[in-house]
């Protein structure tokens, strides 16, 4: 009984948001429950380094204006020796890891 009346209160405050609040509803869910992301960063057509394990990838913002950086920031586990599979050793530490949106060629993907 508890968890329909529950139920039934979040669909009538979806019903009630406009299809733009709906759209962040749904990338804070995602946000909040990961997406096991990879995130693979190239030079010269080669890939250099790969970071796997990504919950979410956020853009800066700043503290005064609270405007959009032109970089993006994320936590995840390096795979050092590029074998797209996390060792023992790898998955020891989580790094902090910027990457630039006007100079890094990047592809961020879902773990499939």
């Amino acid at each position: 009984m508890k968890k329909l009346f529950i139920f039934s209160i979040v669909a009538f405050f979806l019903a009630g948001c406009t299809q733009e609040t709906q759209n962040k509803l749904g990338r804070a869910i995602v946000n909040w429950t990961g997406t096991n992301g990879i995130l693979e960063i190239y030079s010269g057509g080669k890939i250099m380094k790969r970071v796997m394990g990504i919950d979410k990838i956020s853009t800066a913002y700043g503290t005064d204006d609270n405007r959009p950086r032109p970089y993006r920031y994320a936590r995840g586990y390096l795979d050092a020796n590029l074998d797209g599979v996390l060792q023992k050793e790898e998955k020891r530490k989580k790094i902090y890891f910027e990457f630039s949106d006007y100079s890094t060629e990047y592809f961020f993907y879902e773990q499939p």
